[in-house]
């Protein structure tokens, strides 16, 4: 409950141990059917699974803390106070979007399982999200992060390949963790993909990262492999097994901040960057939307509002020679 305290703050602190402390809350058993119906159809991730059961659990731990223990007791106005306290302790509207989506969904599983008889989120709008526009690299910038590992060194050459097929692929941060020897068909000049949902897709690998890669493969990965740990997959880390997702970030963080580049830079960057130059090339939203794996193409429509003018503005304002 220390993220709940957290959130809505110390007056409550005494108040949601209280309720933190009961075994038997009695939302319990329907949020494990519900997530294990999440799983079983959507094949959502471990990760995703986890959002849910912490969005869901928190809302249950305030309405219990309001003395409401039953579902059927749960009106719009209960829901539109816990909003009210999400907002009070700060948080941005995409992140009581989130809980909005996650609140949404569950009450909408509860309704259609004659569980309750009446939706409370039925009257409950979503927050308004203002449209931002993603950080993105140049291609400058993208050439001055990858000049920065001594490629000499194992790590180094692990490190100068990891950021070519991360950029090169468009991948997100768990999938290129999760990248396998046996999804690399470089012959074809493509690998295979496992994004959110386990969903798989091949996407295209261009020449510069397929040659990369064969170096990796030649001079470092055999050095840091470790048979019983290695499990196959492509990056490895001091410890032989896969890199995780916050050590390809720190990885990442590191270089950046060596090439002096002020932008807030995060591995999806490299994502949201790989996405523009394509979009900026002139490639079809179509092709794009299949190798970034949207499920829908609004979701990559975004990219066509960065255009030339925009990624000039952002090279003259970032770029040391600008």
């Amino acid at each position: 409950m220390d993220s709940i305290t957290a959130e809505f703050g110390i007056r409550n602190k005494k108040k949601w141990k209280k309720v933190s402390d009961q075994s038997n809350t009695f939302y319990k058993s329907f949020l494990k059917e519900y997530l294990t119906l999440l799983k079983l159809e959507r094949n959502l991730s471990d990760n995703t699974t986890t959002a849910y059961n912490n969005d869901l659990s928190t809302c249950f731990a305030f309405l219990e803390s309001e003395n409401v223990t039953d579902l059927d007791e749960i009106t719009y106005q209960n829901i539109n106070s816990f909003f009210s306290q999400l907002h009070k302790a700060g948080l941005t509207n995409s992140s009581i979007a989130r809980y909005f989506s996650s609140l949404k969904g569950f009450f909408t599983f509860l309704l259609l399982s004659n569980y309750i008889q009446n939706n409370p989120m039925e009257k409950i709008s979503p927050p308004k999200l203002r449209k931002t526009l993603p950080e993105i690299l140049t291609v400058n910038e993208i050439d001055m992060v990858f000049s920065l590992p001594d490629v000499e060194n194992k790590f180094g050459l692990r490190d100068r390949t990891m950021l070519e097929v991360l950029y090169a692929c468009g991948l997100r941060v768990s999938e290129l963790s999760s990248l396998k020897i046996s999804d690399l068909f470089l012959s074809d000049e493509a690998i295979r993909v496992f994004g959110k949902g386990s969903k798989e897709r091949i996407v295209p690998i261009g020449g510069s990262a397929i040659q990369w890669l064969e170096e990796y493969f030649l001079k470092s990965r055999s050095l840091l492999e470790k048979k019983s740990k290695s499990e196959n997959y492509v990056f490895l880390n001091t410890r032989g097994t896969k890199l995780s997702r916050m050590g390809i970030w720190k990885i990442i963080n590191r270089y950046v901040k060596e090439a002096g580049i002020l932008k807030s830079v995060h591995p999806h960057t490299f994502r949201h960057s790989f996405a523009t130059h394509l979009v900026e090339g002139g490639a079809d939203l179509r092709a794009v939307q299949e190798m970034l794996g949207h499920a829908d193409i609004s979701t990559t429509q975004i990219y066509t509002h960065l255009d030339r003018d925009f990624v000039k503005q952002e090279h003259k304002k970032y770029h040391p020679r600008g």
